[in-house]
């Protein structure tokens, strides 16, 4: 049975669901079709401010591919290339959104789900969650464009790791590895990340968009340009900007637009 995937919004929050309960919520090729899909409808609407992506249940995450459709999809050097390619496209619409992204992770995340927890902004995972990406057990190699987006997260030293000795980790290592955001009871799950959504939504929403953009620019390693540095200070002919300064010396909470 195929795996399907689902948005869920409430008001300002929109929360994608990983659902192939059979597998533990692989993910395959309509998924990943859908998940590019909707992370970009996602990403051009004014009206979301924090997309949440989880797994269905409770038992995982998403346990990587679908190996199953491997035999069909690709067993040829021409399918597996459009293959992967849609998994990069859905892995970049998830780092790409606009949007602040949170992964909700309870139990499996490993190989492609590690890929798409990875490109989120954030990760909160329950005390017992396991991550990797044993692949080097199936006898294939990661595709370079679903590394980058760990690369850019946990680094050479960690992703070396992981690919190499094909190990599985606990959330308390992968915390001290930079591969999670927070760990905390499994209990508590979608409680923390409830709360952390609703901060989030709390904020000024083309701040957040901001400094997703000003923290990916960052990184490269290029002086900001004069222009660059101008751009940095759009905030000021923002509605946004003049709401959340009035609130602050009204000692009131502000109502953010997104203007």
């Amino acid at each position: 049975m195929a795996g399907t995937l689902r948005c869920v919004r409430d008001g300002a929050l929109a929360t994608v669901v990983l659902s192939n309960p059979g597998k533990l919520n692989a993910v395959d090729f309509a998924m990943w079709e859908r998940l590019a899909g909707i992370m970009t409808e996602l990403s051009a609407d004014d009206t979301v401010r924090c997309v949440v992506l989880r797994g269905d249940g409770e038992q995982a995450f998403a346990a990587g591919g679908d190996i199953e459709e491997f035999l069909s999809r690709r067993d040829t050097l021409e399918r597996a290339m459009q293959y992967h390619a849609q998994v990069g496209a859905a892995l970049r619409a998830v780092a790409d959104c606009r949007h602040p992204t949170l992964a909700c992770i309870h139990g499996a995340c490993i190989g492609g789900g590690l890929e798409i927890a990875g490109n989120c902004d954030l990760r909160i995972c329950g005390e017992s969650a396991r991550f990797g990406a044993p692949i080097n057990k199936l006898g294939f190699s990661m595709y370079p464009g679903e590394m980058e987006g760990l690369l850019r997260l946990a680094g050479a030293a960690t992703l070396a790791e992981l690919l190499l000795e094909g190990r599985i980790l606990g959330a308390a290592e992968a915390l001290a590895k930079g591969l999670v955001t927070r760990v905390v009871a499994d209990a508590t799950v979608d409680d923390e990340v409830a709360a952390t959504a609703r901060r989030i939504c709390a904020g000024a929403p083309l701040v957040a968009a901001w400094h997703k953009q000003w923290i990916r620019r960052l990184q490269h390693d290029v002086p900001l340009t004069g222009d660059e540095l101008r751009a940095a200070f759009a905030f000021l002919d923002t509605e946004d900007y003049r709401e959340g300064l009035a609130a602050f010396l009204a000692k009131r909470a502000p109502q953010f637009t997104g203007r």
